[in-house]
Order: structure tokens, then C-alpha cells, then sequence
């Protein structure tokens, strides 16, 4: 897992509200956790829980040294020795799930008895042990079953109110921690990027492998290509078989009939296929990937199964093996049930827990994941097997089960207002700047962020914040540093700790926050009041600086850019413009609340921001606003990447911008403008805000993971995003420069790795491999030639494959047809009709000559 740790569970807190004491730390299991337990017990009884049945919290741990966690016996060294990086980038935070419940009850005073138990984790898919799975299977009394459905946390704190003693938070670390995850596939940063915005079931299949060998583990094995129907022959006629994805067609003169597999683009002969077929079966449980018989290209095709998956000159695809082995987890054995180590803790009575059997794990996985984007394993408590599903995609950044989608309709109402005074940093758009656009700009800014939920389940104040984190990060996949200022709830207990943290983002619910907090943004969630108000000091506790300017220390600027326009002294589009802000800036804060600065209601956050709310509107799903989010983000850094070349005189958080050079046959790099003068338009546009993103900790982030993704990225040596554009955008792209470009990317894209990256780039909500296969219509004979190579270099591989069958049928026709009259002229060349020859395509080495005997040719 890569986790740091095997343990899933650190501590399990118990806090109750007395009547008298106030709230109560009861229990922490399996040893105190060294912090204020004063803190922890207020954490875990937020506001207003009384009139909450039941309320999900979040908070964390190891961010700061009010919350800095220090156990006695030392529980987790690695935890102690790791406190430190923990403040800096999150990377060793403790993610605490609590949950709340208030039982009613009249023989108690008021009424009603409030408690609270919570598990320490460090995984950021907390969810886990929230979400409400349906039931599997049951171990125990028949009443009992129906408690399978229920979160493992409700059930333990049900166990705690029935029978409150020690065991209780005994039984629930035990069982989390026994909790298998050995055999859950690792992911890179780019295979996160393909699997969250794919909607496919089986993406990355083959990294799942089954625990035990078996039946079951036969029928898992993703390698099973079933044969095409032998249907009848009715002349020459052609049609499409939509079951399959496959194209049938007919040989011509000879009359024999074959179906030629427009996602893989060689062809087999139905009669030698259903063979070969049924070789590759035969090996298919013992993980075989065995060379087939090479297909005949004399009018014939290449086939899909039923499953999605193909052959492809004997390499089952689904197998997904790479020229350097990877592609394949291996199974590991199953790891002992994982036991606590004390049961000290400072409660108040002692208990003795017996000790019982271990229960097995149930493997959810050995018979293949229904949906690969979880790996689902089980969670066994007091006899009932609970299914969990551990998502895959996810980064440091995301934690818990956000929504980006109830964020942005909370802020985007026709109802939501904005006060307070413009500020440079946060108003890109004047009084127009959407409120959502606004928020983003606080964030990256590094302003002091409030969401206040009057009235409201702290749950739902705090999934604000994780919401706001994830769309300040871009869900995770470009900036972090928000995780680790965030406070999901915060309360007054240790309010002065907190709003000492720089750019802290926190979750409250009681409303003296809103009249004497020290904020600069807040976002006010009550019922009947939604809006975001800038404080009324924002411009003394938040200088603006000037744009364009050299950070402390770097010494003179020089300007060396090409661009020919407007230094970015504002961010108006017009010299008045920049003269009304310039003077709103410079006058008394109380007298800037109202700008005479407008903004446009055309920009290009405003249009961005329609699209995202047409898209909610229409029901589309959160995976897409999430990537709409990310691909935002990913810009705004490419272009703090141009405007510090250009105002700065280089850059270190982006590629140099430069122009294809036919003379030199130099690639283009860097961000794409349709004109210098939008260009100029949008730097301008865009300064305050970089400049202060530029003096933040995310800034500093975002700087070192850059440059080691420049060391360590698969492809290296040009801007592939910027190539991808070109090939998007570009209307008149000179034959030289497309030429390049494909050579330059069937080149590269050679290992499993690099297609990986290549495809991270491409998702297919935004067209997926159209804009290379364009390149299979260029009218220079080379151009298409390396775009077939490049395609069949991503058909070796799984991930390959289903970009390749996403493709319209007619550019998936257009490649193998090339494909085809290749070969044939590659087969003519050798003038043989007898040894089945093929061009240098990967994996070549795994045709044996027996295979090659089998073939037959035909006539192109």
C-alpha cells in the first residue's frame, strides 16, 4: 500500500458529554495519545451535537503543536520521528472519522445521553468506515444480519451504549486493523489520472491479482479471449457486430470469410482463430500469456472478445505486461491477524478481555473486482463480515468522501452574495468575479478561510472544507499544502491556536466566529443567508504588493519576455480600469467596499464557471467536475509559469516558452495563446493573483514537484502537453512541425511507463487519442507512418487497447487498413510467401516458428 504503515488504525477515542464536566475524553485504546484531552474531547462533541441524532465529524491530528500527538509508549515510532514533515506537507497527518450520537432518554437529567467514538487513521479514504454497504454475509444469530449494512464505527458505538467498558474500542481496533489490504494495487500518479475520469469497470484490470489459485481465480484472469461467431456469409455485405466491437468483412475473391478487430488492427482467420482461441485458454489459469498463431492480412480481421479484451500476435492484452515486467502485481500471503499492543488507557475502570479465535478474512477480489476503481476487502466485527471498498485515485490532498458539485451549488445560487472590499489577490473580475472563482483565489492565496454552518451538522461543515481543499489542489493532482492548514472543525476551545496557523481553513458552527474572528474570507452557510464576505480589513491584514514584482531577496528584475504588451500593474482590461483599482487600493479600507470596477461578464472564469453549472444542471456526475477542476488548475500554474518568464525572466515551475523551429527541428514549449495580445491580456488579467500564490508554502510546493518531475517523468526531453495542444488548437500546422511532432512521440513512447503518461494526457472526456489519430489522414506519407507506429505501440498494452476501442470506428478502420497495407508492402519487400515476416513491432520475440507456419497470406 505504501502507506508508511501496516496498521490501519492508530487509536480509538471514546468522549462523552457529563452534565456537570462538560465534555469527557473517556477512553483512548490502545494508550493516551499525549495530547490536550480537554481538545480532543470538544473535537469529538462539536456544537449544537444535542440536536443531532446522529453527526460525522472530521478532524486531524499532527498539524500543529496544540494537536502534535506524542504517545507514551511509543506506539508508532515512525509517527514521532515523522511530526515534523507532518506540519510542512501533510504527509504524516492523522485523518480522525468521529462519529456523534444522541440517544434520548428520559431517565437521565435533560434528557439525553451524548457520545462520541473515533478512529485514527492515516489513510485519507476515511469513507471507508462511514459508507453503508449492503449486506454479504453474516456469522451469528439471523436478527443479527441486518447490522451488515451498517458502518463498522455505528455498530461499535451501538456495542459502547449497550455495554460501555474498554472492550468495546478493543474489538474495533482489533477488527479494522485485521482488515487485508496486501493485495491492493499501487498506482502512479499518472494511472490515478487515467482511472478517475474513466468510467470503464475493468480500467487497469491487470494489476488486480487473485489471492489463492482456483476456479474462481480462472475465471478471473483477464487474459480469456473468446472467439468470434461464425455467422453466415451473405456476399459481400459488411456490418458491424455491436456486442463485440468488431468489424466483420469479406476476403474478396477467395470467398473465405473473417472479421477484421477495429481495435487492434490485425487480422485472423476465423477458422485458425477459434485455435488459437482456445490455446490461449487453455494456459489462461495458470497466468500464460503464450504466443498465438500470427493473423493472415490478406483481407481478414482482427477480433475483440466479448470481454473487451483482445490478442494481439499471441500477447494477450490483458495480461498488460510491459518490455520491463511491470503491469502485474503478484500475490503475497496473507498477513496474520494484526493484535494491539496494551490496553492501557486512562479510563476509569479496568476490564479483561478474553481472548478468542481469529476470524478469517474474506478476499472480495479473488474472483475479480466488480469495479476496479475500489479494491474491495472486508472488515470482521463481532461476527459480521462487512464489505469495505478502498478507492484507488485518490491523492494526499482528497480526503473523505467531498463533493465539489454541493460546494458549488452551496456558493453559485442566484441567491449567494458577496460584500465586502475588492481585493486584487481574490477579485480577478472586479465586482463579477464569481463567488466560486473567489473562493479558488483565497485559497491559492493563502487568505484566512471561515465556512460557517449556524445551525448545521458540523458533518456538513467539515465536508465543506474537505471540498474546498480538493478545489484549491485541483482535487490533489496539481498543488498541496491545504490538508495540512485545514481544520474540518474547529471550535473556541483552542480558537487561539488555530488562527495563529497562516492561511488556516476551518469548519465552525457557532456564529461569534462571524463577528470577531480573524478572518479574511468567510463563508457564511446559514439557512437563509449563503453568501462570502470579505472582511472589512483585508487590505491591512493582506498588502497587496505590486505585480510584476521580484519576491524579497531575489534582487533587480529584468523583464525578458516576447511578449510585446502592457506590464500587468492591474487587473483591468483598460487604463481606467487599472487607474479605479489603483485607486480603490490605495484608499482607507473602510471606504473600498464599494469599487467602481465592474469587471466583464464575458471573462474567462466567468464562461468556465457557466459551463461547470450547466454541466450540474445536466446531471453530469462529479468525476467530471472534479477533472474540469484539475484541468483549470493545471492551467492557472502553467500561466504563473509565463508570467514569471516573461516579468521575471525565467522560470522554474513550467517549460520555457519557445515556438517550433523548422531550421533546427526544435519542438515548441510552454503555455499556448491563440495571439500575443491575448496573451498579454490574460497575464494582466491574472498578476495579483500569481503574485500571490507566488509568496505562499504551495508555491514552494509546487516548485520542488515540478523540477523532480523533471528528472523523474517516463518522458523526457520536450513538452509533451504543449505538443498535444498544438495538435488540438493549431488550424494551418506547417507539414514539418506535424511531422515532428509524431516522430518525436513514436519515439518516445516506447515503454509501459511512457504510455501511461501519454495517455494521462489525453482523457477521453476530452476526446481521448483523436487528436493523434488526426494524423492518420496527414496528407505527407510520413506523418502517417509514425502515427501508425505510435498506435501500435499503445495497442501492446492493456490501457492501450481501451483508449484505442473508445476511438470512432472510422479512425479505428483508417489504422488498421494503414496497418495492413503496411505489412502487406513489408511482406511483398521480403518477397516470400511461405515465412509470415512482420515489421520491428514490440514483442516480436515472442513468435516462435511453429506460429509463423500456421499463417496464411492474402493479397492486400
Amino acid at each position: 500500500m505504501g502507506n508508511g504503515s501496516d496498521e490501519h488504525c492508530a487509536f480509538v477515542l471514546l468522549a462523552e458529554f457529563d452534565i456537570d464536566r462538560g465534555a469527557q475524553l473517556t477512553y483512548q485504546f490502545p494508550q493516551p495519545l499525549g495530547t490536550d484531552e480537554s481538545l480532543l474531547a470538544h473535537q469529538m462533541l462539536p456544537d449544537g451535537a444535542e440536536r443531532q441524532l446522529e453527526d460525522w465529524t472530521i478532524f486531524f491530528l499532527n498539524q500543529t503543536p496544540f494537536n502534535r500527538i506524542s504517545p507514551v509508549l511509543a506506539l508508532e515510532s515512525d509517527l514521532k520521528s515523522g511530526v515534523e514533515d507532518g506540519v510542512e506537507d501533510g504527509s504524516e497527518l492523522l485523518y480522525v472519522l468521529n462519529l456523534v450520537r444522541t440517544k434520548h432518554d428520559k431517565t437521565v437529567r435533560r434528557g439525553a445521553v451524548v457520545k462520541a467514538m473515533a478512529i485514527c487513521t492515516r489513510h485519507p479514504f476515511i469513507q471507508i468506515f462511514k459508507v453503508r454497504r449492503s449486506p454479504v454475509s453474516s456469522i451469528g444469530p439471523a436478527q443479527l444480519k441486518h447490522r451488515n449494512a451498517q458502518p463498522v464505527l455505528l455498530m461499535a458505538l451501538d456495542d459502547y451504549f449497550a455495554d460501555p467498558s474498554q472492550e468495546c474500542l478493543a474489538r474495533l481496533f482489533d477488527a479494522v486493523n485485521a482488515m487485508d489490504m496486501s493485495n491492493a494495487p499501487t498506482l502512479s500518479r499518472d494511472e490515478k489520472l487515467i482511472m478517475r475520469v474513466s468510467e470503464r469497470k475493468d480500467i487497469f484490470i491487470e494489476k488486480f491479482t487473485p489471492s489463492t489459485p482456483g476456479p474462481s481465480s480462472q475465471a478471473f484472469q483477464p487474459n480469456s479471449i473468446k472467439k468470434p461467431s461464425q455467422g453466415s456469409n451473405h456476399g459481400h455485405a459488411s456490418h458491424r457486430d455491436r456486442d463485440r466491437d468488431t468489424l466483420v468483412t469479406h476476403a474478396g475473391e477467395g470467398g473465405s470469410r473473417s472479421s477484421f478487430d477495429t481495435g487492434t488492427g490485425r487480422a485472423v482467420n476465423q477458422v485458425q482463430s477459434r485455435s488459437r482461441a482456445d490455446s490461449l485458454k487453455s494456459h489462461k489459469s495458470a497466468g500464460a500469456s503464450e504466443a498465438s498463431g500470427p493473423s493472415s492480412l490478406g483481407g481478414s480481421t482482427i477480433w475483440v472478445g466479448e470481454d473487451g479484451m483482445l490478442a494481439f500476435e499471441g500477447l494477450s492484452l490483458g495480461d498488460s505486461k510491459d518490455k520491463d515486467g511491470r503491469g502485474q502485481n503478484h500475490a503475497t500471503p496473507q498477513p496474520p491477524q494484526k493484535g494491539r499492543r496494551s490496553m492501557d488507557s486512562n479510563s476509569t475502570s479496568s476490564h479483561v478481555r478474553k481472548e478468542e479465535p481469529p476470524i478469517p478474512v474474506v478476499d472480495m477480489n479473488s474472483r475479480g473486482p466488480k469495479d476496479t476503481h475500489f479494491y474491495t476487502t472486508s472488515i470482521v466485527y463481532c461476527g459480521h463480515t462487512l464489505p469495505t471498498k478502498m478507492p484507488l485515485a485518490t491523492f494526499p490532498e482528497e480526503v473523505g468522501d467531498y463533493s465539489l458539485i454541493t460546494l458549488i451549488q452551496t456558493f453559485s445560487a442566484a441567491t449567494t452574495t458577496v460584500v465586502g472590499p475588492q481585493h486584487p489577490h481574490i477579485h480577478t473580475n472586479g465586482e463579477r468575479t464569481h463567488p466560486m472563482i473567489l473562493l479558488f483565489n483565497a485559497l491559492i492565496t493563502n487568505k484566512r478561510i471561515i465556512f460557517l454552518g449556524f445551525q448545521r451538522p458540523a458533518g456538513q461543515v467539515a465536508s465543506m472544507v474537505l471540498a474546498a481543499c480538493a478545489l484549491g489542489s485541483g482535487c490533489g493532482a496539481v498543488l498541496r499544502g491545504f490538508i495540512s492548514r485545514a481544520f474540518p472543525y474547529a471550535n473556541l476551545t483552542n480558537r487561539d491556536e488555530w488562527e495563529q496557523v497562516p492561511g488556516f481553513i476551518a469548519g465552525v458552527t457557532n456564529p461569534i466566529f462571524k463577528s470577531g474572528g480573524s478572518w479574511d474570507v468567510l463563508c457564511d452557510m446559514t439557512m437563509n443567508s449563503v453568501g462570502i464576505i470579505v472582511h472589512k480589513d483585508i487590505h491591512a491584514s493582506c498588502p497587496v504588493g505590486s505585480a510584476a514584482s521580484a519576491p524579497p531577496g531575489s534582487g533587480s528584475v529584468i523583464r525578458t519576455g516576447t511578449i510585446r504588451g502592457e506590464p500587468p500593474i492591474g487587473i483591468g482590461g483598460s487604463e481606467e480600469d487599472v487607474g479605479r483599482m489603483s485607486a480603490q487600493i490605495n484608499a482607507p479600507p473602510l471606504t473600498a467596499a464599494k469599487s467602481e470596477f465592474s469587471g466583464k461578464a464575458d471573462s474567462s472564469d466567468n464562461l468556465f464557471m457557466e459551463d461547470i453549472v450547466n454541466a450540474i444542471q445536466w446531471h453530469f456526475g462529479e468525476t467530471l467536475i472534479r477533472a474540469r477542476f484539475t484541468e483549470y488548475v493545471q492551467r492557472f500554474v502553467r500561466l504563473a509559469g509565463r508570467y514569471e518568464e516573461e516579468y521575471l525572466g525565467s522560470t522554474k515551475i513550467g517549460y520555457p516558452t519557445a515556438s517550433f523551429d523548422p531550421y533546427s527541428q526544435q519542438l515548441g514549449s510552454g503555455l499556448i495563446f491563440p495571439d500575443d495580445v491575448s496573451a498579454s491580456r490574460e497575464l494582466a488579467l491574472n498578476a495579483y493573483r500569481i503574485e500571490g500564490w507566488r509568496r505562499t508554502k504551495m508555491y514552494e510546493y509546487y516548485m520542488v514537484d515540478f523540477q523532480h518531475a523533471l528528472q523523474t517523468k517516463p518522458i523526457q526531453g520536450f513538452d509533451v502537453y504543449h505538443q498535444i495542444v498544438r495538435l488540438k488548437t493549431v488550424k494551418n500546422m506547417s507539414d514539418q512541425e506535424a511531422e515532428l511532432i509524431m516522430r518525436t512521440l513514436a519515439e518516445n513512447v516506447q515503454t509501459y511507463d511512457q504510455v501511461v503518461e501519454l495517455l494521462s494526457l489525453l482523457p477521453q472526456y476530452l476526446g481521448g487519442l483523436l487528436p493523434l489519430t488526426f494524423g492518420l489522414f496527414h496528407q505527407q506519407e510520413s506523418v502517417r507512418n509514425h502515427t501508425v507506429d505510435l498506435l501500435t505501440t499503445l495497442r501492446m498494452y492493456s490501457i492501450g487497447v481501451q483508449f484505442l476501442q473508445n476511438l470512432n470506428h472510422f479512425h479505428r478502420y483508417a489504422f488498421v487498413r494503414q496497418a495492413h497495407a503496411r505489412e502487406t508492402k513489408f511482406l511483398r519487400d521480403q518477397n516470400s510467401n511461405n515465412v509470415l515476416l512482420s515489421p520491428p513491432l514490440p514483442n516480436m520475440a515472442s513468435w516462435t516458428p511453429s506460429n509463423r507456419s500456421e499463417s496464411s497470406l492474402g493479397g492486400s
